[in-house]
């Protein structure tokens, strides 16, 4: 069986944490340990890393930043490394030994309230560097971890790793206008987010860099959250973005699903039916609104999965374990 690792993430972007928080404790039994000296932790900041934000320039910041923190989650077989702590966001290049000039953003999930680097980044990246894709894996800031207007820090990371990487494009030997994304449950809300709202003004420009457009030329959406609002989300005024309650305007605003247009790039949907923490119907909606809107969109729906199987947690004999392939292939087309 895949790890349904975050069977408490539905609820950390809804209304039951309590609830889920219990059925974690559960399933998983071991408690977390901090990835230092653990010999299965992966080496994270990889060998080529970059930071987003010029210094005194990242924008929402506290006096006192959070404190990173790395730990080892999950059954003793399949511990994975999870951050938190975000002080510093910034983004892991994972280089393919024959490039071809396509990029992606890689987006991890975590409910918002932690980033899954290992399985939702490392691991996809590793997949997908093998078919010649330059990929880059982007740690956000946290939401709850004291920023000031703590929903837009996010996107405020996101928008800014995709103009930085466009503006890079020579260095890392890639095709600006092949750079696209894919994102994970919460990470493919923010992913989704990105894809109709790369032009929303949510930083002043801080450097030469913010010229550039942070429109992906296509978008990943992995078992994502796409409304809070609405697609089997109905009526939560909680989430990990914007914590207890927030305004009808800002709800509004990080609705994906309803901003959905004929400007939202072309997307790629991956979603497991058996998933009790993202409702498939987040993934159908997205998919009526694309329709809707003549958006091209592929949809990769598998019978069994669960929640949080990014790049290599499906059993060999799944149907699904070639996804990241099928999405590899995919990306061509653009």
């Amino acid at each position: 069986m895949p790890i349904d690792r975050r069977a408490m993430l539905g609820a950390a972007l809804g209304a039951t944490a309590l609830a889920a928080n219990a059925a974690r404790a559960q399933q998983w039994g071991d408690p977390p340990t901090p990835a230092a000296g653990d010999p299965r932790a992966p080496q994270w900041p990889p060998a080529e890393s970059f930071t987003l934000w010029p210094a005194g320039r990242m924008p929402n910041a506290p006096a006192t930043r959070p404190t990173p923190t790395a730990t080892m989650n999950g059954p003793a077989n399949a511990r994975e490394l999870w951050l938190t702590g975000v002080a510093e966001p910034h983004v892991g290049v994972f280089r393919p030994a024959k490039p071809d000039g396509r990029a992606v953003l890689i987006i991890p999930g975590g409910g918002y309230r932690f980033v899954s680097v290992h399985n939702e980044g490392i691991d996809v990246a590793a997949a997908l560097t093998s078919q010649g894709i330059t990929c880059f894996v982007l740690v956000y800031r946290l939401p709850g971890e004291g920023w000031t207007n703590r929903a837009d820090v996010p996107l405020q990371d996101a928008q800014r790793a995709m103009r930085l990487i466009r503006a890079g494009a020579r260095t890392w030997g890639i095709n600006p206008d092949k750079l696209g994304m894919i994102g994970f449950s919460a990470g493919g809300h923010l992913a989704a987010m990105l894809a109709v709202a790369h032009s929303d003004p949510v930083y002043a420009a801080v450097d030469a860099a913010d010229v550039q457009s942070a429109r992906p030329a296509y978008a990943g959406l992995g078992y994502a959250v796409t409304s809070f609002t609405s697609a089997g989300k109905e009526g939560n005024t909680r989430s990990g973005l914007w914590g207890e309650t927030t305004d009808a305007a800002t709800m509004a605003r990080y609705n994906a699903l309803a901003r959905v247009s004929s400007d939202t790039p072309a997307s790629f949907l991956i979603h497991a039916m058996n998933d009790t923490s993202v409702p498939i119907r987040q993934s159908i909606a997205w998919m009526e609104a694309c329709l809707a809107a003549r958006v091209p969109v592929e949809v990769h729906l598998l019978q069994t999965g669960g929640h949080g199987f990014g790049g290599a947690h499906l059993p060999e004999s799944s149907s699904g374990r070639p996804w990241p392939l099928q999405f590899a292939r995919w990306t061509a087309l653009f």
